[in-house]
Order: structure tokens, then C-alpha cells, then sequence
């Protein structure tokens, strides 16, 4: 399978207010030295809620550069409006990314037979790979494994999820009425290992944009059997994960690249820097970790 293994929900640096080109080439070539399997831009941790349509393509064109098809790159295209979410996908398709990551739709709440509607609207008009992302802690809408089933047989384009609800037994439905060809991603950095045991296929990750030759050796063992060497390197990057959500993502991921020397901490209003009791926490659990 094209999507498999630590994929990262790349953040989005900023400089003076615009994306900072120079910056976000570096942070992504140290991603493909550091082994990640493939990448995904303008997704949430990307903040692409405040990217202008014009920046979204810019960003997807820039990562899609930079790759060069040495991984598979998963660009961020979904929106609760379906006639924008159109137009992002082909954004992404006419920038050559392997893939489209779509959201369910936010705050409009739409029933299941909707979320099927709008999936189907998107591939009627561009027809590419789809990961439909699914984060009801975002969304306020569940997409349910039997809903999931329906996209497959009736979207073909529909070939994965990103499952981000954290609830095992509903990632589990979805492999069982799916099947194993489906790809299914966990979308959180704590349920990478426990998704791979119930046979998911990898991981889209926020902690990964500061420790991706970790997470992705995770992935790697799973895969080749070394299921102690999983069980470590989970048990490792537990307190990473919490420490990447001690304020609202990707809060925490900028200011740990920041504090890393890699890029500017700065974001995109509502989003705002730490407060600096917080940063002092997340500096020892980085020192702890041997990242800084």
C-alpha cells in the first residue's frame, strides 16, 4: 500500500506573517533524511484553516517540489463547504500529490448519507487517491465504520481513513467491514501502536515533525515482527505525545521546532505562542526525550 507507515502532518512555518519558503523546504528534506515513509501538507497541524486558497496551493506545491517522489505526499484538500473542498482537491491533483486528505465536514453536521454525498461530490470532480480523515473532537460528526463501508463500495476513490476518534473498537469495525486492502492511519500519536495490532497500516503524526526517525521505527518494527522493540519505542514517545498537546495543535509542535532551532514559532491568529510556565514544561519533557 502507497500509504503506509509514519506519515507527518506537517506544521506550516510562518515569517513576518507569510509561509516561509527556505524554512519549510529545510524542515521537510531533515523529514525524508530522518526516514519518514510520506508526508502530508495543509493538513490541521498544518493550519491550513487560516491558509489563504492562494498559500494552501503554494504550500502542497513547494512539499510536492522538495519530495521529488522520493515518498508519497498526502496533501490536506477537505472543507466543510463541498464546492471549496473541490477546488483544494484539485489543487492537489494538478500539483501531483499522491493523495487527497479530506476531512468530514465541520460545524455544518451533516447525517451519514451527507458525508457519503459530499465524498462522492468531491471524486465526481476529481478523481484521485482519497484518505478521508475522520476527528469528531474537531468536526462534531462521526464518521461511522458502516458509513466508511458504503464510501468504499460506492467512492472507489475512497481507498483509506485517517481514524482519529482514539476508540479502538471503532477502528476495529472499520478494518472488519472494509477489509485488510483498506488503509486505515491512525490519527492519533497514542493509538499508533494498538491501531497496527488490530491491523492498521500506519500512522498520519503530529509528534513526528520533531522525532520522525522515532516514530517511524515504531511502524518498522511493528511491521517486521519486533513487536518488543514497538512496545519500547511506544512506551518512549508516550510522554512526547502528551507534551505535543499540552495546548491546542500544533501549538506545542512549532515552539518544540522553535526550541530545536529549526523554525520560528510563529502562528496564525487565534493560535498564540505559549505562555512561558508552559514552554518550560515542554523544554524538560524535550530534554527528557534527548530531543534538545
Amino acid at each position: 500500500m502507497q500509504f503506509t507507515g509514519a506519515f507527518t502532518a506537517l506544521v506550516t512555518p510562518f515569517k513576518n506573517g507569510t509561509v516561509d519558503e527556505e524554512t519549510y523546504r529545510a524542515h521537510i528534506e531533515w523529514q525524508i533524511e530522518q526516514g519518514i515513509d510520506g508526508l502530508v501538507p495543509c493538513g490541521t497541524t498544518g493550519e491550513s484553516a487560516t491558509l489563504s486558497h492562494a498559500e494552501h496551493a503554494q504550500v502542497i506545491k513547494i512539499c510536492v517540489d522538495q519530495v521529488k517522489g522520493r515518498v508519497p505526499v498526502l496533501a490536506g484538500a477537505g472543507s466543510n463547504n463541498t464546492t471549496e473542498a473541490i477546488e483544494l482537491t484539485r489543487f492537489a491533483k494538478d500539483a501531483k500529490a499522491d493523495g487527497a486528505l479530506l476531512i468530514t465536514p465541520y460545524y455544518n453536521k451533516p447525517t451519514q448519507p451527507g458525508l457519503i454525498a459530499h465524498f462522492a461530490a468531491i471524486a465526481k470532480a476529481v478523481s484521485m487517491p482519497f484518505i478521508v480523515y475522520n476527528v469528531p473532537g474537531r468536526t462534531s460528526v462521526n464518521l461511522l465504520p458502516q458509513t466508511v463501508a458504503a464510501l468504499k463500495k460506492q467512492v472507489p476513490e475512497v481507498i483509506g481513513i485517517k481514524e482519529a476518534t482514539g476508540n479502538l473498537c471503532q477502528i476495529s469495525e472499520v478494518i472488519e467491514y472494509c477489509g485488510r486492502d483498506f488503509t486505515v492511519l491512525s490519527g492519533d500519536d497514542f493509538t499508533v501502536l494498538p491501531t497496527l495490532a488490530i491491523g492498521g497500516h500506519g500512522v498520519i503524526s503530529v509528534v513526528s515533525n520533531v522525532a520522525p526517525a522515532m516514530m517511524r521505527k515504531l511502524c518498522k518494527a511493528w511491521r517486521k515482527g519486533d513487536i518488543a522493540k514497538a512496545q519500547r519505542l511506544h512506551y518512549k514517545l508516550a510522554p512526547l505525545n502528551r507534551a505535543m498537546f499540552i495546548e491546542t495543535n500544533p501549538i506545542p509542535a512549532k515552539t518544540a521546532l522553535s526550541l530545536m532551532g529549526r523554525m520560528s514559532s510563529e502562528l496564525r491568529l487565534p493560535l498564540v505562542n505559549m505562555a512561558p510556565e508552559v514552554e518550560a514544561r515542554l523544554s524538560e519533557v524535550l530534554k527528557k526525550s534527548g530531543i534538545l
